[in-house]
């Protein structure tokens, strides 16, 4: 993520329900921690054909006007969420027309992270809700994109972050914000490196091991001069790569992956453990593209 000073913002997209207040709580959170703006973010689709019902209005320009009139009152409300929960935080909402993830998108070029909702929607349901706007966003997103469920979720003390490291570049942008997020809260770094063994039986399964753990403890060096106050655990975990990472994050503040690796992940299709753990993890999942050029 960027550096406070930069000022970048912390967009959120804004659900349509006040119930779920969730990632809105957590992105007003986030701002304060980092003393950025936060900048609550309603995209308002255009209206669609095939609708039908007595509420709906006889022109396209009194329907587009009564969006509009439904995510200004919608922007309000978080506003004021916000105002009652963080009232040091600078606030920005924008209404905006198109895509979801196009809106979005555009956003994340200047900002710090992108955070939005999941309700952990059935597979089918995955196809055209929230699950399938974060796997949209996170294809194109500049920024790191937060996933946070919309069902409690209690962390386990003392508080910890899981990172999924392989040895790219991918994930040690992901330890970087890894970090970043725990020396923020005062919480551990639990480092994973996930070994997940071919079909044929390695004749020296000790030597692959150890030069696994070796990529491990390369990733992860140098981190904790930067924030010495933050604990570091490192372990190489045999298995699957989507299951070890939720299992071990089940009780975590967060946890944070890159967009796509190698090592330890090889084998799996691009972007897959990214999108197997949105699906699974109970717990805030951080996504970190690659590095901006």
């Amino acid at each position: 993520m960027s550096e406070p000073s930069e000022r970048r913002p912390i967009v959120v997209g804004v659900d349509t329900d006040p119930a779920r207040r969730t990632a809105l709580g957590w992105a007003a959170d986030e701002a304060a921690r980092r003393r950025v703006p936060l900048r609550p973010v309603r995209a308002e689709g255009v209206p669609t054909r095939g609708l039908r019902g007595p509420d709906v209005p006889p022109s396209w320009e009194e329907w587009n006007e009564a969006l509009h009139r439904s995510g200004k009152q919608i922007l309000a409300e978080a506003v004021d969420f916000v105002a009652a929960r963080h009232p040091e935080v600078e606030v920005d909402a924008v209404l905006a027309e198109g895509d979801p993830v196009w809106v979005l998108g555009e956003e994340s070029r200047a900002a710090t992270a992108v955070v939005l909702g999941s309700q952990h929607l059935s597979r089918a349901q995955e196809v055209f809700g929230s699950s399938a706007v974060a796997l949209r966003l996170i294809a194109r997103a500049l920024c790191p994109v937060v996933v946070v469920p919309e069902a409690e979720h209690v962390p386990q003390e003392p508080a910890f972050y899981v990172v999924g490291v392989d040895g790219s570049e991918h994930s040690a942008a992901a330890v970087d914000l890894a970090f970043e997020e725990a020396c923020l809260r005062g919480a551990e770094v639990r480092a994973l490196y996930v070994w997940q063994p071919g079909p044929l039986r390695i004749f020296d399964e000790h030597g692959v091991q150890q030069e696994y753990r070796r990529l491990l403890s390369e990733t992860v060096a140098g981190r904790q001069a930067r924030c010495p106050d933050v604990d570091l655990r490192h372990e190489l975990v045999v298995g699957h790569p989507v299951q070890a990472l939720t299992d071990a994050s089940a009780h975590a503040l967060g946890l944070v992956v890159g967009t796509r690796g190698h090592g330890g992940f090889a084998g799996m299709l691009l972007g897959s453990v990214s999108q197997g753990v949105l699906h699974y993890a109970r717990c805030p999942v951080l996504v970190v593209p690659p590095a901006r050029t």
